[in-house]
Parts: C-alpha cells; structure tokens; sequence
C-alpha cells in the first residue's frame, strides 16, 4: 500500500495521537494564513493512484462550508470524509467509517459540527411547532430532535449549545452502533473524537468527550 506523506521527516501519522496533532496544525495554519497545500501536486497524485493510507476519517455536517480538506490544510489521500446534513448517520455511514478503519487502517475518527448548523436548528424548530417536514428531510430531523431534546433537559437553548451536544452524543452513538469501531477504539488502534468548526473564526474546537 502507497502511504501519502506528510509535512516533516515523520511522515503519515500512525496513531491517533498523531493524527488529531496534524489536523489540529493544519486548521492552525488556516486560521493564520499560513497553508502549505500539502500532498496536491502531480507526484503525489500519481504515487496515489494505486492505494491509499488515510490518516483519519471526517465525518462531518454536508455544510457547504465545512470543507475538511481545506479547514485542515490537507491534499489528496490525507482524509476519509464521509458527509450528510447534521452529520446524521446510517447503515452508509456506518459502513464507510468501518471501511476506513479496518480496511484502510485509518487511525482517528472526528465528527465534525459547525456553529449555526442548520440541520441543529430545522430539528429545533420542529420540537418547538411541530410540523413535518417534507420528504426525507423528516429523517434527517428525526435522527437530531434526541439532540434538542437533551440540550433542553439541561437547559441549553442556544444553537451552538444544541450543536456542541449533538457533536458529543454522536461521538457516543459511533462505536455503540458499530462493533467494528468499538474494537479498534477497545484496542487502541483508533480513536473518535468530536470537533467543532467556527464559521466566522475557522477555528476547529476539540470538545469534551
């Protein structure tokens, strides 16, 4: 397997620890205007076309704004992203996470949110005048309003409070509703954690687990 290089004489990341280090630089380097567009030249692209060795999944809102490659200062073969609306999950997510992990040996899994999410606030507004909403769009609603529901129980009405908990409950859900992911977790080959964006900032928040 051709494994994509990184900035510096370490190379890929291999552990989570190290994964969450180099995105965590690469949306520094964003934020300060500093992007080096790692792995985005011809060579690279060539060295890749036979396999790839991500070094970890985003899954993250569908957020036209919210594009991981460029808020982490990544290039090509760098990350595994898997998006819908709100990061709502299924049988097809579910899948391609595990694929990533166990196939591709991909060491971190992030979920990544965004403040003023809009799918956090269709599902708000459904739990305050309950309508439904047209099409498959009540899917996607539904599989948030737990979310609003919990953010209520602890008296969190704010957006951005409703999206940090739904970020933190997806986390929770990854590895209950995958036994594939919580074996790698149990055994320490990857790691979920949950990550906020900053629209008007492009700062990337690591919450609580």
């Amino acid at each position: 397997m051709t494994a994509p290089s990184a900035p510096g004489p370490q190379g890929p990341p291999r552990t989570p620890e190290q994964a969450l280090a180099e995105l965590q630089a690469g949306n520094r380097r964003f934020v300060t205007g500093t992007r080096i567009h790692p792995n985005q030249d011809a060579e690279h692209r060539a060295a890749l076309a036979a396999a790839q060795a991500p070094f970890a999944v985003v899954f993250g809102c569908s957020d036209s704004r919210l594009a991981a490659e460029i808020i982490f200062d990544r290039g090509l073969g760098d990350l595994f992203v898997v998006r819908t609306a709100g990061h709502t999950m299924g049988a097809e997510v579910l899948g391609s996470i595990e694929y990533a992990v166990t196939v591709l040996n991909t060491p971190l899994v992030v979920v990544l949110g965004h403040s003023s999410c809009g799918a956090v606030q269709a599902a708000r507004e459904a739990v305050a005048h309950p309508a439904e909403p047209v099409g498959h769009l009540g899917w996607i609603v539904s599989a948030i309003v737990p979310s609003v529901e919990l953010a209520a129980a602890r008296q969190a009405d704010d957006v951005d409070q409703i999206v940090d908990l739904h970020i933190q409950r997806t986390v929770q859900q990854l590895p209950q509703r995958s036994a594939v992911l919580a074996t790698a977790v149990r055994a320490g080959s990857c790691a979920v954690v949950g990550m906020s964006y900053q629209l008007e900032a492009g700062q990337v928040r690591i919450l609580p687990g």
